[in-house]
């Protein structure tokens, strides 16, 4: 008999992104192209660990993981492979700080994959969550700025100009870099902690590329189970009714899709998929 797993849906997108970090990250933080939402970290955190415990995001970004979770009296270790975002996650951890946080964090810039052997040793066994989100290609949303009778200028729409940076290394290299990833979330977990990612699907050539199902077999092969897979609205909950928070650049890949003869909807949530450590016997 299928096991059947417990579902949820999780009302992340009640405020704007850009509300969310209104205050409590620095305003440059918005020009990271690929950031998670804050109320999903936030939400994740106080699902899976109290306070006290350890938690690590191995592809920190701006310290999303990093500052929600201080905010919240746990300690977080981030590991960011641009030596930019990793400086920005330092600032946004130590604005935290002076905003009455009280738990410690730490950003190491390093690659992600190699996270067992960057952090301390000590810690091995000992993380309650490692929560991450994975990139989803070379071109994401970024900014717009509209100007009347110039039209529409983009900014920071790119990943990374760095070809290492596993926003370059295609559908099969990405798959292969997570495992190695969640291989090492797997040696850092104590027997009770989890592991939980935000992602979603994207398109690819006018195909929609199930980057989740994908990660929910890569997650297997790493000696990891799935515990749960829950939905992280990316749209407000209003009644019976979603309000979208949708960007430009997704409307606009709507619409072009759409001129093209594509079905396509715009994405209204981010699959959570949770793992824990498969019981040895």
């Amino acid at each position: 008999m299928p096991i059947e797993l417990p579902l949820s849906v999780w009302p992340t997108a009640q405020r704007t992104a850009r509300a969310q970090r209104a205050g409590r990250y620095l305003e440059v933080s918005g020009v990271h192209p690929a950031k998670m939402l804050p109320a999903i970290a936030a939400r994740a955190i106080a699902t899976y660990t109290r306070p006290g415990d350890l938690c690590v995001d191995p592809m920190a970004g701006v310290g999303t993981t990093l500052v929600e979770a201080v905010h919240q009296g746990r300690d977080a270790i981030g590991i960011e492979y641009e030596p930019r975002w990793a400086e920005l996650a330092e600032a946004n951890l130590a604005l935290a700080l002076t905003q009455g946080a009280s738990g410690h964090g730490e950003v190491i810039c390093g690659d992600g994959r190699s996270m067992a052997s960057l952090v301390d040793p000590a810690v091995r066994g000992l993380v309650a969550l490692v929560l991450t989100s994975p990139p989803y290609g070379p071109s994401l949303h970024g900014r717009v700025t509209a100007t009347p009778g110039q039209g529409v200028r983009k900014e920071h729409d790119r990943y990374s100009t760095d070809p290492a940076n596993l926003a370059h290394v295609g559908l099969a290299g990405l798959l292969d870099a997570m495992r190695t990833v969640l291989r090492g979330a797997a040696q850092l977990l104590r027997p009770d902690g989890v592991v939980a990612m935000t992602v979603r699907p994207w398109w690819r050539a006018g195909q929609l590329i199930d980057l989740p199902g994908a990660l929910v077999t890569v997650g297997e092969e790493a000696g990891l189970v799935l515990y749960e897979r829950n939905v992280a609205l990316l749209a407000a909950l209003r009644d019976d009714h979603l309000v979208p928070r949708s960007s430009f650049f997704a409307l606009e890949q709507v619409r072009k899709a759409r001129a093209g003869g594509v079905a396509r909807s715009v994405t209204a949530h981010e699959d959570l998929l949770v793992w824990r450590l498969r019981t040895r016997r």
